[in-house]
Parts: structure tokens; C-alpha cells; sequence
């Protein structure tokens, strides 16, 4: 998400660098379920190669890294025991997360929308050796039999992406065995009122926290080139209870000592103060 003032800004100039699709501003404004997929797949499909090339080394091919605060699940076991456990990674990018999990035992199988990221994850299975099994699919409309999971996660993939996450939630919850554990990391929601500046300037709130209207970036043409949809807190835990799971945890992960790594929005300064991650911990019941 990026600053959005309370009215429409003026046009911005034209923007393609990358092969990003052409973007001249942004709003606040509603957008459709079929939009925002069309959308947010275009972006990561061209946007893959600069994404990799800024954070493939803070990913890593084959590690399992949940934020820009770099909790790993090697230390904070949000999963459980992954061994001999069929496990669906969702909005997977290169699949570094799921490479890290056939280390450990687990059978994974790791989806995005986006056919660019997919195209990274097999060249990762490639220079690696670890080939897991990739599925081009969009997260609310998953291509997978009932039951057929015990874990299900993703770190920072596919629900702000989403105009109906409680769709996405019940999805989930339709491919998990009853017990199977969901995960997922997104951008806290208190991030939503400030400014994506790593600076100062994103200590300032500038935003109401409970305006869910969607983050746009439009092109020429005015339809969408990416869409960031907002959910409060208590948004998040309704829709994941009305799906049927049990909320265990919600982690909020401190800016630890020694890291320096600015990641867009996340930076030292902006980690001392504030959170930058959620992760929500659910079980099906």
C-alpha cells in the first residue's frame, strides 16, 4: 500500500519502468472481484523479475522467511510439525517457503495467480534440485478436493489481494482436513492509516483506520494496475470464525536488534515503534 491523501491526488507522471503496467495515479475507490484479480495478476506477472532481483537474496531459494521483520518459521514453528504432512502454500512467489518445508519432511504443493512468480519457482526447483509441485490458481477458487491439506499457509500472499476475503477464508478452510492448521502473515492492519514512507514521514496517521475503501493505482484508461484491499483487526477474526476456525494466535513480530534492511515501508525506524506484520495462527474445527 502506498500514501493515499484524503482526496484524489493530481495525476502522476506515467510510470511503465520494469514492464509494470502503466500506471498515471491512485484512489480511493471501490473495485470489482473480477478487476482486482485481473489486476494484481498482471502486476506480479511483470513485476517477478524486479521483485526477485530486490529480495531474492533476503527470501533465499530454499528458507522459510515470514516478514520484513525476518521472523523464519525454523524459529517461531507457527506450522507444527510439518513431517509427512500435506501441506498448500497459497500466493507461494518463487516457493522458497515450501523448497524449506521438503527439507523438513513435509509434502507440499505451492499455488499462485501469478504465472511470473510461478516461472522464478521453477527455476529455483531447478537450481536447487528440490522440485516441488507448482499449481497456477487463483487462492479463491482453489483447484484441490475437499480435505486434501493438514497445513495450509502463505507469507504476505494473496488475501489483501482479494476483494472477498472471507471467501478466500472459507476456501481454505474447505481444502484443510478437519484440525488442519491455516496460517498467514499480511501488513498489519494499523499500518493502513499511516503513509508507506520508511521515514519520518510514516510516523504521521493520515487515514481513517476504519475506511476500507480499496487502494487503486489506475492507468490511462482509468481501470486498476493493482489493488490493495483493507480489513481491521476484528475483520480478520470475524471472517476466519465464520469460516470455521479457531484462532489461536495472533503474532505481532518486533523489529529485532541488529537489522538494518529497509523493505518498502519496513525499515528500523518505523519497526521501533510500530508493527508492521500480523500473523494469524488458526485451526480448523
Amino acid at each position: 500500500m502506498t500514501e493515499v491523501p484524503q482526496t484524489p491526488p493530481p495525476p502522476a507522471p506515467p510510470s511503465s519502468a520494469g514492464g509494470l503496467p502503466l500506471t498515471v495515479g491512485v484512489a480511493r475507490r471501490e473495485e470489482s472481484a473480477g478487476d482486482t484479480v485481473r489486476a494484481n495478476r498482471r502486476w506480479w506477472d511483470t513485476d517477478a523479475d524486479d521483485y526477485h532481483a530486490e529480495h531474492g537474496a533476503f527470501l533465499g531459494a530454499a528458507d522459510f522467511v515470514w516478514c520484513p521483520e525476518r521472523l523464519r518459521e525454523q524459529d517461531a514453528r507457527l506450522l507444527g510439525d510439518p513431517r509427512g504432512r500435506r501441506v498448500l502454500e497459497i500466493g507461494c512467489g518463487g516457493a522458497m517457503c515450501s523448497r524449506w518445508l521438503v527439507g523438513q519432511g513435509a509434502l507440499p504443493v505451492a499455488s499462485d495467480v501469478s504465472a511470473g512468480m510461478l516461472r522464478h519457482a521453477r527455476a529455483y526447483n531447478a537450481s536447487t534440485g528440490i522440485d516441488v509441485p507448482l499449481v497456477q490458481a487463483d487462492a479463491q477458487y482453489l483447484p484441490f478436493a475437499s480435505g486434501a491439506f493438514d497445513i495450509a499457509f502463505t507469507s504476505f500472499g494473496a488475501v489483501p489481494f482479494v476483494a472477498d476475503s472471507p471467501r478466500l477464508m472459507r476456501e481454505i478452510a474447505r481444502v484443510l482436513r478437519p484440525g488442519g492448521r491455516w496460517v498467514y502473515s499480511t501488513t498489519h492492519p494499523i499500518r493502513w492509516i499511516f503513509p508507506d514512507d520508511p521515514g519520518p514521514g510514516g510516523l504521521t496517521a493520515t487515514m481513517p483506520y476504519w475506511d476500507r475503501t480499496p487502494y487503486v493505482e489506475y492507468g490511462q484508461d482509468g481501470r486498476a494496475t493493482y489493488v490493495e484491499h483493507h480489513r481491521t483487526l476484528s475483520d480478520r477474526i470475524r471472517e476466519l470464525v465464520a469460516a470455521g476456525f479457531r484462532v489461536l494466535d495472533v503474532v505481532e513480530p518486533p523489529w529485532p536488534a541488529g537489522h538494518t534492511q529497509v523493505w518498502g515501508q519496513w525499515s528500523p525506524l518505523r519497526g521501533a515503534i510500530l508493527p508492521g506484520t500480523a500473523i494469524y495462527v488458526c485451526e480448523l474445527a
